[in-house]
């Protein structure tokens, strides 16, 4: 396939998938970035995770939020747990890979809190167990999952689900989602009247 045809149908396809993402899943979008908006004018914060391209993008969504998106306003507190390679390594050589997402949930989460996953597939264990333990502490679970949710998809009070079978498309719908959640909460948080927790 020639490269021009080939840049023509993945782009055809990438924008399939956003309209039918963003088709379905607007007001659920809507309710999360509520949710994250109440818990941070609480005082609360966003704990975000995800592996590898995912883990990128947790990284860059704290920034987004702990920095601004498009107003100057006041940080939100927000933590990428993909970032501290001496925990990481620790809890991975010491316990196991599937539990170094859900130690900092545990050390650093409180009730009202965001937990915000990032998984492709929606069955990775290091994030799955993160959200069940994010569940049992009492804070706000958010996923931004791909194909059909996958296990994560019962543990997120706000499951937000790109339905592709394509890795690619997923993340790429993802990172849109995740920056439309950002500007939403920045939006909230900078009106004369923003939400409470729970809101």
């Amino acid at each position: 396939m020639e490269f021009t045809e080939r840049c023509r149908r993945e782009v055809e396809d990438h924008l399939e998938t956003v309209r039918r993402f963003f088709g379905s899943r607007t007001g659920e979008m809507e309710r999360a970035a509520r949710a994250m908006a109440g818990s941070l004018a609480s005082g609360g914060k966003v704990l975000l995770f995800g592996n590898g391209g995912s883990a990128a993008d947790a990284q860059h969504l704290a920034a987004e939020l702990v920095n601004r998106m498009t107003t100057e306003r006041r940080a939100f507190a927000a933590l990428a747990l993909t970032t501290d390679s001496s925990v990481l390594t620790s809890i991975a050589n010491d316990s196991a890979y599937d539990r170094v997402f859900s130690r900092q949930v545990e050390a650093l989460g409180r009730p009202g809190d965001i937990a915000l996953a990032i998984t492709t597939s929606g069955n990775s264990p290091s994030v799955l167990q993160a959200l069940a333990s994010a569940r049992r502490m009492g804070l706000t679970t958010v996923g931004l999952l791909g194909k059909d949710g996958g296990r994560a998809l019962p543990l997120c009070d706000h499951p937000l689900v790109v339905e592709s079978p394509a890795t690619e498309r997923i993340q790429e719908v993802h990172i849109l989602a995740g920056h439309l959640l950002c500007e939403e909460v920045e939006s909230l948080l900078t009106s004369s009247s923003p939400p409470r927790a729970g809101g």
